[in-house]
C-alpha cells in the first residue's frame, strides 16, 4: 500500500471498482478523478494524491471507514473512503494518499 502511487491508477480511470456491504449487497464506485496534491515532504515519501469516486446513484451512501475496494485489473485494496457528497452525477468519495 505504501508504494502506491498516482501513476498506478492512471490506467484505471473510469473503471468500476466494487466493494460488498457487510449484508453481502454489491456497491460500485467509479474512479473520476485522480489530483495530485503537491509534493512529497522528503525523498523517502511518496508524492501524495487522491482518487475521486463516484456511484450513480445520488441517495445510495457509504459513511466515512475502511473498505475493501476489488478492481479486476489492480486487485483488492483497503481503502478510506470519505463521502463528500452528491453532485449532477451521483454521490462522490474521496481517498486520500499521503
Amino acid at each position: 500500500m505504501q508504494s502506491l502511487t498516482l501513476d498506478d491508477f492512471q490506467p484505471y480511470l473510469n473503471q468500476i471498482f466494487i466493494t460488498r456491504l457487510d449484508h453481502g449487497e454489491l456497491y460500485l464506485l467509479e474512479l473520476v478523478e485522480l489530483c495530485e496534491l503537491g509534493s512529497s515532504p522528503g525523498p523517502e515519501f511518496r508524492e501524495p494524491f487522491s482518487l475521486a469516486f463516484r456511484n450513480p446513484n445520488k441517495s445510495a451512501y457509504l459513511p466515512q471507514g475502511t473498505y475493501r475496494l476489488e478492481n479486476e485489473g489492480l486487485g483488492s485494496l483497503d481503502l478510506f473512503i470519505v463521502p463528500l457528497g452528491p453532485d449532477a452525477s451521483g454521490m462522490r468519495y474521496q481517498v486520500i494518499f499521503s
